[in-house]
């Protein structure tokens, strides 16, 4: 059925205008933002098509690359600009939300504030965030990008960060995309290796936090110090 065939009052656009974006699943909502479908498929079908590519999980369509948008049937350059665009709106939009100015309390609350910039990575990336003497996050800042399996954690780049920040501590983030935040022997053993290396520079290290979509992993919390 096209959007032309629809009771009006449940097309997309109208239904969002009436009731609220809330009220839209997801795939009516990929409809507004791709307007037009292609001849034989309108635009709902190919909403629901994409989806189908990620097994209907939104986390799935925000890794995609403008390329790979752009090749697919009835998407075209156009289209994956503007999905490409609000993705990335979104993301923004929770990284403001989540930004904080009081000092931090617990592991959770950091996997909050950097789940929106790493739910749905399929590589590794390691963060560190850099803190003051009463725990507010005075930086965060992207250490390394690795692959599928792993990436380098910089102990020495991290901690010349730390000191040229002048921070009093920092915490260690990275993510698993397997699902899986349970740390690896080697996770372990550079945990140890940062740690000590902060000690010896006057740095405290407050934790190592491996990040997944669902679940994450404190090392404090753990008590793996």
């Amino acid at each position: 059925m096209t959007i032309k065939e629809m009771n009006e009052a449940e097309r997309p656009r109208e239904k969002l205008l009436s009731r609220g974006a809330q009220a839209l699943a997801d795939g009516e909502l990929l409809a507004i933002l791709l307007r037009t479908g292609r001849r034989g498929e309108g635009v709902l079908e190919l909403a629901q098509r994409l989806l189908s590519l990620t097994d209907g999980k939104l986390t799935g369509l925000f890794e995609c690359d403008a390329a790979y948008l752009a090749s697919l049937k009835g998407i075209g350059e156009p289209k994956a600009a503007t999905l490409l665009a609000a993705f990335e709106l979104g993301r923004r939009f929770m990284l403001e939300q989540n930004s904080v100015s009081e000092p931090v309390a617990d592991s959770e609350q950091i996997y909050r504030l950097m789940l929106p910039r790493m739910k749905g990575l399929k590589r590794e990336e390691c963060w560190v965030m850099l803190l003051d003497r009463r725990n507010r996050i005075e930086k965060t800042r992207q250490i390394t990008i690795g692959g599928r399996k792993g990436t380098i954690i910089d102990i020495p780049l991290i901690v010349k960060m730390a000191l040229e920040e002048a921070a009093s501590s920092i915490i260690l983030i990275h993510n698993h995309p397997n699902g899986d935040p349970r740390p690896s022997s080697a996770d372990i053993r550079e945990t140890a290796a940062i740690r000590d290396a902060c000690a010896a520079c006057g740095i405290a290290f407050l934790d190592h936090i491996i990040v997944s979509d669902e679940h994450f992993y404190s090392f404090n919390e753990e008590k793996m110090f």
